[in-house]
């Protein structure tokens, strides 16, 4: 991190830690921090304009999801990603995933099917502009109505946690040429099942999703280099 301070651009109501967690961890993913490569506290909190406790939080929530490994005495450095553990936390979700979508499917009220294609809905526009940064950010939206839809508030946390730990892989999928069209197409056809009530259509579906997913970060993570597959 020796290039010059850039402003860290926060979403809305995102703390600091939580944008740096985001930024930092798309560099991880990116190849942009090798594995090996040590973070510096002072320096990342530098380049990024903020103090070094947003910075020393977000190394350590880094730590738990994997990306980040502390050594005693030494400080802070980017882990070596094990492309098994990446699956394993990818089946993991599209099987959580597959539940919720299940769940809302038979739970969610009228009004609540008719705000989950309205989001889906908003998604279009993102497409037709190529805007993969904003469709990241749409495409949790979507997820997260139907977690909150499953009417399950342990699925629920549950399939956040596991999605916070793969968060910077999913985000990756959409550096991929027609990722975001696909993801979109993939979308309505989980909105008309959940419409229907057609549960296991939902479930399966869903859980399609996903794996067509991970499939894609893994894609990503090979062309760059950052996991042998």
């Amino acid at each position: 991190m020796t290039e010059p301070e850039i402003r860290l651009q926060r979403a809305a109501g995102e703390t600091n830690t939580a944008a740096v967690v985001r930024e930092l961890s798309a560099q991880i993913v990116s190849g942009k921090l090798p594995p090996g490569k040590k973070l510096d506290e002072t320096l990342i909190g530098e380049y990024f304009g903020v103090s070094r406790t947003p910075v020393r939080e977000a190394l350590r929530e880094l730590a738990v999801i994997g990306l980040v490994e502390t050594r005693p005495h030494r400080g802070a450095f980017v882990a070596e990603v094990s492309p098994d553990k990446m699956l394993e936390k990818f089946e993991f979700m599209a099987e959580l995933e597959g539940l919720c979508a299940g769940y809302a499917a038979r739970r969610m009220s009228p009004e609540a099917k008719a705000k989950l294609e309205e989001i889906h809905e908003d998604g279009l526009c993102l497409v037709e502009q190529r805007d993969r940064a904003a469709y990241r950010d749409h495409n949790f939206r979507f997820h997260e109505a139907i977690y909150y839809g499953a009417g399950n508030d342990s699925l629920r946390d549950a399939t956040l946690s596991i999605r916070r730990a793969v968060a910077a892989f999913r985000a990756a999928q959409f550096d991929l040429k027609e990722r975001i069209g696909n993801s979109q197409v993939e979308h309505g056809l989980i909105v008309a099942a959940i419409r229907r009530g057609t549960a296991e259509e939902a479930t399966l579906l869903m859980r399609r999703h996903i794996l067509t997913v991970m499939e894609a970060a893994r894609t990503y993570l090979r062309d760059k280099r950052v996991i042998p597959f």
